[in-house]
């Protein structure tokens, strides 16, 4: 049996973090056992992050590290597709993973109006009475990670324009079938649609948000992938988060 250690339930996904989310939905496209354990602090897993999963002894870190140990035990994520297809989903993954995700950081960290939803949401387990000291200087360092890498030096309008392109890609790779690369579910989608839906479900209403809230193609693609790859660990009962 294999054990997902992962963030919990937010915001009407399965976890707080799309790669978590995405390790979800890579296990239950694996077909293998497993289950899972919230955890509120990664400080002791490899790298101190999550996702990461525990089988036959060994700890594996790392959404991608994941889906290569899953690959191992015989999981075929992308099969059918072409050699081309699988070098352009493996760009689309990297467009995911490396660029849309520092927009959900920004828009969820930098954000002085969502960020108070976001410290009560992610770091309850911390007391109350020491939350707003020991975050502050935990937000303080993710400002300055966006700024570093170049996203927190821009506008919400600048940052808007600069990802519209990586949505313009995903929706014209749309136009061959209900996922990215066909009518089933591959890899790209695991990742690709983890973040979509973490833009989408943003407390409050933010560009970003409202964006892919209001793309009509976008969530329908988001809600397949969600029905298609699982949404069992979703604990709140939320419908649609479409606009």
């Amino acid at each position: 049996m294999i054990t997902l250690y992962t963030y919990k339930p937010a915001f009407g996904e399965p976890a707080a973090s799309p790669f978590c989310t995405k390790a979800i939905w890579l296990l239950n496209m694996s077909g293998q056992d497993w289950q899972r354990e919230d955890l509120a602090d990664p400080r002791k897993m490899p790298n101190q992050k999550l996702p990461a999963i525990r089988t036959d002894g060994q700890l594996i870190h790392d959404s991608d590290n994941i889906r290569s140990h899953l690959e191992g035990l015989g999981a075929e994520f992308d099969s059918g597709l072409s050699d081309m297809e699988k070098a352009t989903s493996r760009a689309f993954i990297r467009m995911a993973e490396e660029h849309m995700y520092f927009h959900i950081v920004a828009d969820r960290w930098c954000n002085d109006a969502v960020w108070p939803v976001i410290r009560e949401t992610y770091f309850d387990s911390i007391p109350k009475l020491l939350r707003k000291l020991i975050t502050n200087k935990l937000r303080k360092s993710v400002i300055q990670g966006t700024q570093f890498q170049g996203l927190g030096r821009w506008s919400d309008d600048e940052r808007l324009a600069r990802l519209e392109p990586d949505l313009q890609a995903i929706l014209t790779r749309l136009w061959l079938g209900a996922y990215l690369f066909g009518d089933r579910p591959t890899a790209a989608d695991a990742s690709v649609a983890a973040m979509l839906t973490n833009m989408r479900a943003t407390p409050g209403k933010t560009l970003l948000k409202t964006r892919v809230a209001e793309d009509e193609v976008l969530c329908r693609y988001i809600d397949r992938v969600s029905d298609a790859l699982g949404k069992q660990w979703v604990t709140d009962g939320s419908a649609s988060l479409c606009a």
